[in-house]
């Protein structure tokens, strides 16, 4: 992680355990195009602009921010206090929001788990942009960046990941690569979710071609969520909100899940509403590399 700040010419950034902080800019006001331009850079370079002190953004602005990006895709329920039909809102109180299923034993992913958004999706989404519009006591996001962790494997585990491709839990799911090339950084990541895989193909479209069994399909899921949380969750990025917060994250790179406390009681920690609007994938995921030369196979 690092310390300094850096003044860009239209904003400051702040590095934190992921990510940076963002200060010196209102979102709520016209942008130009040279200042979203940098934008664009700095979230590709940094995987997370966490934007400060920004007020209430409103749905039609939120939508119109993620529009600098790609089109605002969503597949997710419409509640009918969401602010825009791109919006998604989630809440730990049904009737402001929709609340997620959540499994607390860890031997037990859960509908949740750790994932990147539209992996069911022949593109998974490019950027999600989250916006706390009440905040509560307690409900952090939690963040983890998808490099270090294939980076970090030990061989024989990397070269077995480099073989797995994902199934879907949806019936129209594409089969994804589970590593794979990030279509701007160039940097290795992972298309994954491990409440909603149906199961895995091992070295698919070879002769080896071969589906995971159930239990092995759960193994696999149980050895990827170790990851996440080995040495005392160490990889993982807490983020406890603060009114104003505005995140833009490269969802490409970045994986998140929803903590427990997110669905604490309204009565204990207080009304929690998040905004999210996800956008178009821009390509399929694809391996733009020979693991096997990579790793001297």
């Amino acid at each position: 992680m690092g310390t300094q700040e850096s003044i860009s010419n239209f904003y400051k950034l702040t590095p934190i355990q992921l990510g940076c902080e963002v200060r010196g800019i209102d979102l709520k006001k016209d942008v130009p195009k040279e200042v979203i331009a940098a934008i664009k850079e700095d979230v590709t370079k940094h995987r997370i602009l966490i934007f400060k002190d920004q007020g209430v953004v409103s749905g039609e602005r939120h939508v119109e921010i993620a529009k600098w990006f790609a089109e605002p895709e969503s597949t997710f329920y419409k509640h009918p206090r969401s602010p825009h039909p791109d919006v998604f809102r989630v809440s730990n109180d049904r009737t402001e929001g929709c609340t997620i299923q959540y499994s607390i034993a860890l031997s037990d992913v859960g509908r949740t788990g750790w994932h990147i958004d539209g992996s069911f999706q022949e593109a998974p989404f490019a950027y999600a942009l989250y916006h706390m519009v009440s905040v509560p006591t307690n409900g952090p996001t939690m963040f983890c960046p998808l490099t270090e962790i294939i980076e970090e494997l030990p061989r024989d585990q990397r070269i077995r990941w480099e073989r797995l491709y994902m199934i879907s839990d949806r019936r129209s799911g594409p089969i994804h690569p589970l590593i794979y090339t990030h279509p701007l950084s160039k940097k290795k990541v992972l298309c994954f979710h491990l409440g909603m895989t149906e199961g895995f193909v091992w070295d698919y479209k070879t002769p080896q071609q071969r589906v995971t069994s159930e239990e092995e399909t759960y193994a696999l899921l149980q050895e990827i969520h170790h990851e996440f949380i080995k040495d005392n969750k160490a990889r993982q990025y807490r983020h406890n909100w603060s009114v104003g917060d505005f995140i833009l994250s490269d969802n490409l790179s970045v994986a998140h899940e929803a903590a427990p406390e997110t669905q604490l009681p309204r009565s204990q920690v207080g009304l929690r509403v998040l905004h999210r609007v996800t956008t178009l994938g821009c390509s399929p995921p694809v391996k733009e590399y020979d693991y096997r030369k990579e790793l001297g196979l």
